[in-house]
């Protein structure tokens, strides 16, 4: 009667395994989907800037791991992990006295190798239809892969609260380290975690994670994985927290390379890994240089917001900090926000000028100006009369600018400043002198490098190398810019007249020790954008501050806080480097001859009916045209950079 019953109760459980397992696809379509991809973003040292992706880390291997990691999840999830096949009677039938004596279905009884099933193609849902499905995917799982396969599998898959999926995302995200570098203790935290994940998370509570860890080793001790004196020292140094990367700029880096990876790879199906032109030293002191700046003089001057952004002379970003605290906003200023750059853009001005015949020294008269229905006037509201371009610029007068976009025509103005780097769409118009089109800190940073490179236009780039997780190389950065988009002579008589707006026009507060330096100011309409823009022979920076919301400012100028905040980084940026002098400043002679403008020049008739007299325009020294550089000079110039920036 015994053995009837017994046969008949196999029977029952077998029938309702089969019926259950019926309405699963069927096997032909079973797989294991792949892993969600990481993408593991390195700065220029190989430093993990952070990683990005669904899981938070890189898919590991059993053998990169302490062996005390996979332990911990053992002891405390399935000590039998290697002796049952795929469902543990033993654990059944405690999960069913459980269950039976509370009521309620409290307990599963789930081994990892169930749990990886409900993971990969179940839903959440605990009735008992889902139950014997994860049971029969558990034993198809274990048919199918080796032990060590399947606990590997769960290790990467498993979501291990905080928006952390896989061991090494749980690391990452909770200890600042890969898995392989967890101590007894972190890895006793993590296991724990697997109970209730969020409840459990050290970003909640960290007491009571540990509290939960010390169950974990001592189920560890009891298992036989770790000795005595291994729980006790555990015990006694707990895990602790370290600060998550998200909260830091290097999250504007890392979802700007994000954003532009398809470009470089396609859709990323597997777990990369990309190396970045970041120096990580620099985007501190970026970082701090702004959040600083903003603690201690945005309220006074009404300034909630800003982005900074540092290249070299090839066009590599160096740092890119793109809003004052990457965890409160993740809207990255530097690259995504379009603004007016004020007279931060006359710099296009002047050089269409200079390409034009004019020189540094050739004379236009300041005053009230009228073209068409337009009459700009200067930020002070006065008149100096007959002035040198290179005063006009260091000076930022918006009549000058106005009057000699004129002359040159605003079309050409726009077309040198797309030639130099600007991107976004320009109104070519007669209001473009000042700076009226909007564009990104990361465009116009660009378009101010070869100023400081000896005239070779660039393309800013933030990613240099791309391989797979093994090794293979997916995409390197070869070549260089743009070739040649401003002459040697030009790009000097634009660094002596840039380098006076520093040494004694509205940059004056971004003069640097020691170091020739020039740059320029811009401030926008009723002050809603204050910027700086400004070089060395090595580095491009440039500084935004403003509201998000384009609200005025309380009357922040380019030449204040953006021109000091430029100062302190870029006097940190270069301690221990050997100061070099601006480019082209060898080839451009200053003038020893004048000569007379026309008086019936439209742009220096004042609107007023006012005259100033016939204002002087610089002749060259020998009047012939100036040249490139011969070709051993520009090796010599171009094996420099290659040796400063590492192309």
């Amino acid at each position: 009667m015994g053995v009837t019953l017994t046969l008949l109760g196999i029977v029952a459980v077998g029938a309702i395994i089969a019926y259950f397992a019926a309405t699963l696809p069927p096997r032909a379509e079973w797989a294991v989907p792949k892993r969600p991809p990481n993408v593991a973003i390195l700065s220029e040292s190989g430093e993990l800037i952070a990683n990005r992706g669904d899981t938070g880390g890189r898919a590991v291997t059993l053998d990169e791991l302490p062996a005390y990691v996979p332990q911990a999840v053992m002891a405390i999830e399935d000590r039998r992990f290697y002796s049952h096949p795929g469902v543990d009677p033993i654990g059944l039938a405690r999960a069913l006295v459980t269950n039976l004596t509370s009521g309620r279905l409290s307990q599963g009884g789930s081994t990892l190798t169930q749990q990886l099933a409900k993971n990969l193609f179940l839903d959440p849902s605990r009735t008992l239809e889902r139950k014997i499905q994860e049971m029969v995917f558990a034993v198809w799982l274990e048919m199918k892969y080796s032990k060590d396969e399947i606990l590997q599998m769960y290790l990467n898959r498993v979501y291990l609260g905080a928006g952390a999926t896989g061991i090494d995302g749980a690391a990452q995200r909770y200890f600042d380290k890969p898995a392989e570098e967890l101590t007894l203790s972190e890895a006793a935290l993590i296991a724990g975690l697997l109970k209730a994940p969020s409840y459990y998370a050290p970003t909640n509570n960290l007491e009571r994670s540990n509290a939960r860890a010390a169950t974990v080793l001592a189920a560890m001790h009891d298992a036989g994985f770790i000795t005595a004196e291994e729980e006790e020292y555990a015990r006694a140094h707990p895990a602790k927290l370290a600060k998550p990367k998200v909260a830091t700029s290097g999250g504007y880096v890392a979802d700007w390379v994000n954003e532009v990876l398809p470009g470089f790879v396609g859709d990323v199906t597997q777990d990369i890994v990309v190396e970045t032109t970041i120096n990580l030293e620099l985007q501190d002191l970026a970082q701090s240089a702004l959040q600083d700046m903003l603690a201690k003089e945005g309220s006074a001057k009404g300034v909630e917001q800003g982005a900074v952004v540092v290249l070299d002379g090839a066009g590599a970003v160096k740092a890119l900090v793109g809003g004052k605290n990457y965890g409160d906003s993740q809207y990255n200023r530097a690259v995504s926000a379009l603004r007016q750059p004020g007279s931060a853009f006359k710099p296009f001005v002047y050089l269409a000028a200079l390409e034009h015949g004019l020189t540094p020294e050739t004379m236009r008269i300041d005053q009230p100006t009228r073209i068409g229905n337009w009459t700009p006037e200067n930020y002070s509201k006065k008149y100096q009369g007959p002035v040198t371009l290179k005063h006009a610029l260091s000076h930022s007068l918006n009549t000058i600018a106005a009057q000699l976009t004129a002359e040159v025509g605003p079309k050409t103005v726009a077309n040198v400043a797309r030639r130099l780097g600007i991107r976004s769409p320009m109104d070519a118009n007669a209001s473009i002198a000042l700076g009226t089109s909007e564009v990104s800190l990361l465009e116009l940073t660009t378009a101010y490098v070869p100023f400081s490179n000896g005239g070779i236009g660039v393309v800013p780039h933030v990613v240099r190398r791309i391989k797979t997780a093994d090794g293979q190389l997916l995409y390197e950065k070869r070549g260089g810019g743009l070739g040649e988009v401003v002459s040697l002579k030009d790009v000097g008589a634009m660094n002596r007249m840039m380098s006076a707006v520093v040494a004694s026009g509205t940059g004056r507060r971004a003069q640097l020790d020691g170091w020739p330096a020039a740059g320029k100011t811009g401030t926008s309409q009723n002050w809603r954008d204050a910027w700086f823009v400004g070089y060395t022979a090595y580095f491009t920076a440039g500084v935004w501050l403003g509201n998000d919301d384009n609200s005025p400012t309380k009357k922040a100028t380019g030449g204040s806080l953006p021109a000091e905040l430029w100062k302190t980084l870029m006097t940190k940026v270069l301690e221990g480097m050997v100061p070099a002098d601006l480019p082209g400043l060898d080839v451009m002679p200053e003038p020893v001859a004048v000569e007379d403008a026309p008086v019936d020049d439209p742009w220096n008739a004042p609107a007023d009916g006012r005259s100033y007299g016939n204002a002087p325009v610089a002749a060259a020294r020998d009047g012939r045209d100036w040249v490139r550089p011969a070709q051993n000079d520009n090796d010599r110039v171009g094996g420099f950079l290659r040796r400063l920036f590492g192309g």
